[in-house]
């Protein structure tokens, strides 16, 4: 019962996937969707092929998976961790200290009500197409959720906890890290996930900007030249590597704190 259990499980998460690849082929085979708006499944794992493991010249494309997925994962590790060296300290401080969150709440709200296309053309001026404006937008996107989820759990948390810790002698800056981070691990691995989520998303829209390498310029250059199938290979190439900086973010969050552990 519990193998049976266990194959099921394992097989659930891939049954809309497999549905979607089916009614894909059959839309494209009957010519309900015209190749050139929608390639058929082989045509786009060809495409793919030679992306990854095809030499330079032998394809278009061809090659470029290595360089672009580097350079998109230095930027968005680079904007994640700036959000999180800002939202994660500021969060826990505004969510304990009430004249810190009634200074920075009003101001931080209204920022996150702009939306981040809006931030673009400044970004262009201050930083000039590269890096810089890539890793600012990424930045500032997963701020928001990290500073918000770690706001919410500071605020959440139950004093008696901290009343308890101060009265067997345990000081602020130790229960900061020992009662008061560990209390609120669920709400901070749920802002860290959402930002790191978010990350990606605006990072393609940093590299749309005409940056010469990442998943997202390739994206915008097939736009420029008709290569549907090339498009969609870009969609799916993030939305994997996305997936994997999530479990890899869970992961290594388990093996380096044990209130992360006790969540699994």
């Amino acid at each position: 019962m519990n193998r049976s259990a266990a194959l099921t499980g394992s097989l659930l998460p891939w049954i809309i996937p497999a549905l979607a690849v089916i009614l894909w082929t059959v839309l494209t085979k009957t010519g309900i969707i015209p190749g050139y708006l929608l390639p058929a499944p082989t045509e786009i794992i060809r495409t793919g092929y030679f992306y990854i493991f095809g030499e330079p010249g032998q394809a278009p494309y061809a090659g470029r998976f290595v360089g672009d997925a580097l350079a998109s994962v230095s930027r968005v590790f680079l904007g994640f961790f700036l959000a999180t060296l800002a939202g994660f300290p500021l969060g826990i401080i505004s969510g304990r200290v009430s004249p810190v969150h009634s200074l920075f709440n009003t101001v931080i709200n209204s920022l996150r009500a702009v939306p981040g296309i809006t931030w673009l053309p400044l970004a262009l001026v201050w930083f000039g197409i590269g890096m810089k404006t890539t890793v600012f937008l990424v930045a500032l996107a997963a701020f928001f959720p990290i500073y918000l989820n770690t706001l919410s759990g500071a605020r959440g948390i139950n004093p008696q906890l901290l009343r308890a810790g101060a009265m067997m002698g345990v000081g602020r800056l130790r229960g900061s890290f020992s009662i008061l981070i560990p209390s609120c691990m669920p709400h901070i691995i749920t802002g860290l996930r959402l930002g790191l989520g978010i990350s990606w998303a605006y990072l393609v829209l940093g590299e749309l900007t005409g940056v010469p390498d990442g998943l997202g310029a390739v994206i915008m250059d097939a736009r420029m030249l008709g290569r549907v199938d090339m498009i969609i290979v870009g969609m799916i190439l993030i939305a994997i590597v996305g997936r994997t900086s999530d479990v890899l973010l869970v992961a290594a969050l388990k093996g380096s704190l044990r209130s992360a552990r006790r969540m699994a």
